[in-house]
């Protein structure tokens, strides 16, 4: 095969993901026109639904990115999400419907969900703990927590106008854009990043390179629990009440948003916005079914096709880079 053909198919499976949005969101703009003579793309309500889907399985995926690079995973993630979202309610409901509460309840929730990532830090980096079992574990410790927080009940109701503010119209979609935007900078563009994606790659080598590798993995895994808890945060200004088990549906979306936007499993490669671009077609997919009268649950099959075909060309990928 000559170099300029693999020139192109290199190209391809580099653009896929970006090509596979595009035709899913062509289809049911055909669909749209067809069958109700209305755009599916260009209207305020689809594209705000979209949004909103893709914004928490998003914030949770944005952690999960730096984690995966560096040959990690983080399970522990989605109920993280939960344990957040139950705190930051019972922390508001002290203060008795005032809006001023959320300068203390906010912060103080993320303090305390950095808590499961500080221990997933500590165990994978000193004391040496596969990250699957070390945040498996915590999985387990982060799903009881939330729910011995939220009492007798799942969810924790809360009526608070500031954070419903926080939940309302396009802010959560906003909130998590700006949030993506300072992460793609930061992976991208810092000396922090640079260090991520060589832990990932050879963390001897990394070792040899001077960077402090148990200090940036420490660091890496509290970023997976600060975006775990600001997605619980977000979910409990959406739905008036924090669930426990809030983020349990949405690990392994955010797994897969990684994986769809081209980030290896065995670390090194990955970037926020391939992130982005994984958590849309998941969120296109789930919305898109629904419009065109799918049963929902078909949503499964139809992602774990595609998390299935994103490693199929991953590993194209790579034999292909071989053979170049």
């Amino acid at each position: 095969m000559d170099n300029s053909r693999l020139d192109k198919i290199a190209l391809i499976t580099k653009l896929w993901p970006w090509l596979f949005l595009a035709a899913l969101l062509a289809f049911f703009e055909v669909y749209a026109q067809i069958s109700a003579h209305r755009s599916f793309l260009f209207n305020a309500y689809n594209l705000q639904s979209i949004g909103l889907a893709a914004a928490a399985p998003l914030l949770l995926a944005i952690g999960q990115t730096f984690v995966i690079i560096t040959a990690g995973i983080d399970l522990s993630a989605g109920f993280v999400m939960g344990l957040a979202a139950v705190c930051v309610a019972q922390f508001t409901l002290f203060g008795s419907g005032s809006p001023w509460i959320l300068i203390v309840s906010i912060p103080l929730t993320i303090v305390v969900c950095l808590i499961p990532g500080l221990v997933n830090g500590v165990l994978i980096a000193w004391l040496g703990v596969p990250a699957f079992i070390g945040t498996l574990g915590m999985y387990g410790v982060a799903r009881g927590a939330g729910f011995l927080a939220a009492g007798s009940g799942m969810t924790v109701s809360v009526d608070n106008t500031g954070l419903a503010w926080l939940g309302a119209g396009w802010t959560p979609v906003v909130l998590t854009g700006v949030l993506l935007v300072i992460m793609h900078l930061l992976l991208s563009k810092t000396r922090f990043g640079q260090y991520t994606y060589a832990i990932g790659g050879n963390p001897q080598s990394a070792v040899r390179a001077g960077i402090n590798v148990k200090r940036h993995l420490l660091v890496v895994y509290l970023i997976a629990a600060a975006f775990a808890a600001v997605g619980g945060i977000i979910y409990t200004a959406r739905f008036a009440a924090g669930a426990a088990n809030a983020g349990e549906p949405m690990l392994l979306d955010s797994i897969a948003a990684v994986v769809i936007g081209g980030a290896s499993l065995f670390g090194g490669t990955g970037n926020v916005v391939g992130t982005l671009i994984g958590a849309l077609i998941i969120a296109v997919i789930q919305f898109g079914l629904v419009f065109v009268d799918v049963n929902a649950f078909w949503q499964f099959i139809v992602v774990g096709i595609v998390i299935i075909l994103s490693v199929l060309i991953d590993q194209y990928k790579d034999r292909l880079g071989g053979a170049q």
